[in-house]
């Protein structure tokens, strides 16, 4: 059989297959799918689950005059491979390579960025709004994910659709799942509308509408659909109490179903919200068989699904086991994370103590500040969200924790970069949007150990405090038996020198090791720090090295802007202490994807960056030497 994918070079090309050939392209690409993320790693599961609604999508409408907004994004490798990427699609989430997620400066076709979840509604509704305003007749389709709708901003939008515009199509992927299984109200409420026995047939209302747009032919189709449309399903329902008309729910791989409901569905004037049924994973059995896992993953076996295992605990495993060892001990330690127990390893803890972990879902601006309203009444919360999703929370963070001085910890996973993930997913900037919160200290730690001690450090702690943390395994460090609180505020000295000060934080302390050893081949005498503290950052010893020695080095995971080399340079400052200070981190710009060392190689990140930067300063202190001589 020829492969109809490898002819797809635009949307246009699958507007002219037959219904048969529109099912051998379902097929086709879940095979590519399979075969090509099983070498790159990423979202199979996700992409597997919107095959038919995706070629539904582009077969009825048309990009990218018709823009489509995917919430998070992950799902849309479908779409890339029908805009013109399927060439190019085996180098996804590799460097120079296809991004992972939707990014408006790959294709035209592309008309929204994301890789956040809740942004969608937003989204497409302010494209719909410009549209009216501008006097066009495009369309604009929302394809967002039963996890999405446990997000406020979701709501937010929901609020403010049916007085803003006449015309919107949600799709409503509806699969169950976020990264774990979906919790809450919303998703009971979506399970109750999927399961209910009073939905197992076509709403008279709906039926009218369909007849008057298809004739009795389409209404007859729908009837006979297993899942069939069934919309409209009373003004009690909770969509059509924000002004959408709600369709289904129906098959989300029906896909004959699927195209002649949208071609219903572009002809309403009004905002209309399609809920479909899918299976995350479907068609490839491992994926259904650990659907969190095959969520997003590295490369694995495209036969089996095997992947290979890690071998050495990962910083996110330490952190869980040593949570667990704390709410041993104190009855109060509590965990909550926004929909990724899988992904901060909290499903780990949870076995331990079921009723003391919380998975709120993707609602960390929630998750924040009921993790203040339990600190209040004497617990003591620990709050494990990735870098880059807490930035969605700071509001609470200061308003709710900070401003009140309540002992929440925030345990930030991947706290340098997330590599192929890419821009939306790398934590680099929790220090800068941090390290200015009055009343919350910040540590980062050199190793898993470390981590634990900065875990039974927070735990003592009367305030808030953030521990932030990459991703994947450290140096191999083993634990002690028990974490023990640091000194907050105190910089471990790792080795003492006269003429060049080197900070390492966290991560990068072997930068500053390797540098150290290259200066003091040189001669000179090298002093090396492990910061530990961020904020409070250790003044004395700052101040002690910087009138002591004649240049600063500081190597941080992090944005230089704000960071913490920023820390040490107003530290400086403020003691009147003019040595130079060189910074090595992450520029002012947004990270793209690839391999860590790679991305570190490309932007800088360098003990070559250091010396290069260094060099200056270098040679004014070896005439320094040769005039003390």
């Amino acid at each position: 059989m020829s492969s109809l994918l490898s002819t797809i070079e635009s949307p246009a090309d699958v507007r002219k297959l037959t219904m048969p050939q529109l099912l051998q392209l379902a097929e086709e690409i879940r095979e590519r799918l399979i075969r090509s993320v099983a070498k790159t790693g990423g979202h199979i599961g996700p992409n597997l689950g919107v095959v038919e609604l995706t070629i539904a999508m582009h077969y009825v409408f048309e990009t990218p005059t018709d823009s489509f907004v995917f919430d998070v994004s992950h799902q849309a490798y479908v779409h890339k491979l029908l805009t013109g990427r399927e060439k190019r699609f085996d180098t996804i989430r590799q460097p120079g390579g296809l991004n992972g997620f939707m990014l408006r400066t790959e294709s035209e076709h592309d008309s929204f960025g994301a890789g956040h979840a809740g942004t969608a509604l937003s989204a497409a509704l302010g494209m719909a709004v410009a549209r009216d305003r501008s006097g066009g007749s495009e369309h604009v389709v929302a394809l967002a994910g039963d996890a999405a709708f446990t997000c406020g901003i979701s709501y937010e939008a929901l609020n403010n659709i049916a007085s803003q515009t006449k015309r919107l199509i949600i799709v409503l992927n509806d699969n169950a799942w976020s990264i774990d299984k979906n919790v809450g109200a919303i998703a009971s409420y979506f399970h109750k509308i999927v399961t209910h026995p009073s939905f197992r047939y076509l709403h008279d209302r709906a039926t009218g509408l369909i007849e008057r747009f298809g004739g009795k032919a389409v209404s007859h189709v729908a009837r006979k659909a297993e899942e069939s449309v069934k919309g409209l399903l009373g003004p009690s329902m909770l969509f059509e109490e924000f002004g959408l008309d709600y369709y289904g729910p129906i098959d989300g791989h029906d896909l004959p179903l699927l195209i002649d409901t949208f071609q219903f569905l572009k002809t309403q004037n009004r905002p209309v919200i399609l809920h479909a049924i899918t299976q995350k994973g479907k068609g490839f059995q491992p994926a259904l068989d650990k659907q969190k896992k095959f969520h997003g993953l590295g490369p694995y076996d495209p036969d089996t699904g095997e992947t290979t295992a890690a071998g050495q605990k990962t910083y996110s495993e330490v952190f869980a086991e040593t949570l667990v060892k704390l709410a041993d001990a104190d009855d109060k330690v509590v965990a909550i994370t926004a929909a990724m127990p899988n992904g901060t390893a909290l499903d780990l803890f949870r076995p331990h103590h079921p009723a003391r972990f919380f998975d709120v879902g993707i609602a960390e601006e929630h998750a924040v500040i009921f993790a203040a309203g339990m600190a209040t009444k004497g617990y003591r919360p620990f709050v494990a969200i990735y870098s880059t999703f807490l930035q969605r929370a700071f509001d609470p963070i200061v308003h709710d924790v900070a401003l009140q001085n309540l002992p929440v910890v925030f345990c930030m996973d991947r706290g340098s970069l997330s590599g192929d993930d890419g821009p939306t997913h790398h934590g680099l900037f929790d220090i800068s949007y941090l390290r200015c919160v009055p009343n919350l200290i910040h540590m980062v730690p050199k190793d898993e150990d470390e981590l634990a001690d900065m875990m039974q450090t927070a735990l003592a702690h009367p305030g808030p405090s953030a521990i932030r943390y990459p991703r994947g395994t450290g140096p191999g460090t083993p634990l002690k038996a028990r974490p023990q609180a640091l000194e907050i505020g105190r910089a471990e000295i790792l080795q003492d020198g006269t003429d060049v000060t080197v900070f390492g934080l966290g991560a990068l302390l072997p930068l500053a090791w390797e540098l150290a050893h290259r200066l003091e081949q040189q001669g000179l005498s090298v002093a090396v720090i492990n910061p530990r503290f961020v904020k409070p950052i250790d003044r004395e010893t700052v101040e002690h090295y910087g009138r002591g020695c004649g240049l600063v080095v500081t190597f941080e995971d992090h944005v230089l802007a704000g960071g913490f080399g920023s820390a040490v340079l107003e530290t400086l400052s403020v003691a009147e202490i003019l040595t130079p200070v060189v910074r090595v981190g992450w520029p002012d710009e947004f990270v793209d994807h690839g391999k860590v060392d790679a991305l570190r190689e490309k932007y800088g990140v360098t003990v070559e960056r250091a010396m290069e930067l260094a060099q200056p300063y270098l040679q004014a202190l070896e005439q320094r030497r040769l005039v003390t001589q």
